[in-house]
């Protein structure tokens, strides 16, 4: 597949960088590769190709891991931040969400002897008492009814790595990854029909947005899920996302960093901007670099987020006064007119993810553009397979 050469970055003037935005650079005329191509010298380590062929490991029974009495634990430096439920996910992997909502909803689990709530955060060296747990009885296997098997088949259609472990999908926009209020339909519920005959159900590791298209991975085995989610918490999970903005940012690389809170209503939720020690503020650190421009009043920019928080892309694009094209969060440009053909919907794509395999080698999948993002390549002339300068972005 042919390359393209980068060519060297424009210099920078007073007052081209935005607000809370810092520039990178690569080497100079380092070549990168066509998206779904050969990958340049930033993913060196971590080329694609299928998984290296391995002897099948014994699958170990974590059913006689978890304990059978009450039992009291220490946080560790790794575990410090961490939800109380995704606490319980990582030690006791294959534990089923209703399990470990239901132990602390009773006030089961206690935190320095004091009851806690699913969403608390834990810090290191915090005790937390365990009370006996155990796997959900594995359901009959049956046949599918007929909407199971078109729930199934559409799974199929999203898939765009499989294997025994590990599943990547191509999420639509508009298909909630969770359940919550007013949702009926969601890829949580849609995966209960890939039970296996022992009643494990794959697991997500990570979340989408609803409205945000592309690679969403999933584990098939408590095997997977432990090692996957491992890293995603050491950050050996590189993602890349690609979005249309308002506006072409300047520089056209450059690095976002501040801290983010979420600021919550009855109607809605939506992330701020905060200080350093402002109550639940997080450090959020976000690469971008301008793909491509479309007379001066959109750009393409490509991301790549070394923090994972909420709405962390979308509040940072806007945060630097390029907000994504139909966020209906955070788009507030002020006499701003959508360009004609263009849906107003969320042009944001999870594009690519590259992740060590639990049992050796990459996984390293791209999702195709959704069709409302590919409507506005077509329509401002963009190209789809340009050179894509975020590979060259560091990884902190």
């Amino acid at each position: 597949m042919s390359r393209r050469t980068r060519k060297p970055l424009p210099k920078r003037r007073a007052g081209d960088r935005p607000k809370g935005a810092t520039p990178f650079r690569g080497a100079e005329g380092r070549q990168g590769h066509r998206p779904g191509g050969k990958p340049g010298n930033r993913f060196a380590a971590a080329a694609p190709r299928a998984p290296k062929p391995v002897a099948e490991a014994p699958v170990e029974d974590k059913s006689a891991l978890l304990p059978t009495k009450v039992q009291t634990v220490a946080v560790t430096v790794d575990e410090n931040n961490m939800r109380v439920d995704r606490f319980l996910e990582a030690r006791f992997p294959g534990l089923s969400f209703s399990h470990i909502q239901r132990i602390v909803r009773k006030g089961e689990l206690r935190v320095n002897g004091k009851r806690a709530d699913s969403k608390d955060r834990l810090e290191e060296g915090q005790s937390v008492r365990i009370p006996p747990l155990k796997l959900d009885t594995p359901r009959a296997t049956a046949h599918l009814s007929e909407a199971g098997a078109k729930t199934l088949a559409a799974l199929k259609e999203m898939t765009l790595f499989e294997d025994d472990d590990v599943l990547v999908l191509n999420k639509p926009a508009g298909l909630a990854v969770q359940g919550g209020s007013g949702t009926t339909r969601h890829l949580d519920q849609m995966l209960e029909v890939m039970r296996d005959a022992k009643g494990q159900k794959p697991r997500l590791v990570h979340r989408l947005d609803k409205e945000t298209s592309g690679c969403l991975l999933v584990a098939k085995t408590r095997f997977a899920a432990s090692a996957l989610t491992g890293s995603f918490r050491h950050r050996s999970a590189r993602k890349i996302y690609w979005a249309l903005v308002a506006g072409v940012p300047k520089p056209k690389q450059g690095r976002i960093s501040t801290f983010l809170a979420k600021d919550e209503s009855e109607e809605d939720s939506i992330m701020r901007v905060a200080e350093h020690g402002d109550e639940g503020a997080s450090h959020a650190v976000t690469y971008y670099a301008v793909v491509e421009t479309s007379a001066q009043k959109l750009a393409w920019v490509s991301l790549k987020p070394v923090t994972g928080r909420t709405h962390q892309l979308r509040a940072h694009m806007a945060h630097i006064d390029h907000a994504i094209v139909g966020d209906p969060k955070y788009f507030n440009k002020e006499n701003w007119e959508l360009p004609g053909g263009l849906q107003n919907r969320l042009h944001l794509l999870a594009r690519r993810i590259v992740i060590p395999h639990p049992r050796g080698g990459v996984i390293d999948a791209t999702a195709p553009l959704p069709p409302h993002m590919l409507q506005s390549w077509n329509l401002l002339g963009l190209e789809h397979d340009r050179f894509d300068p975020i590979e060259h972005a560091p990884e902190e």
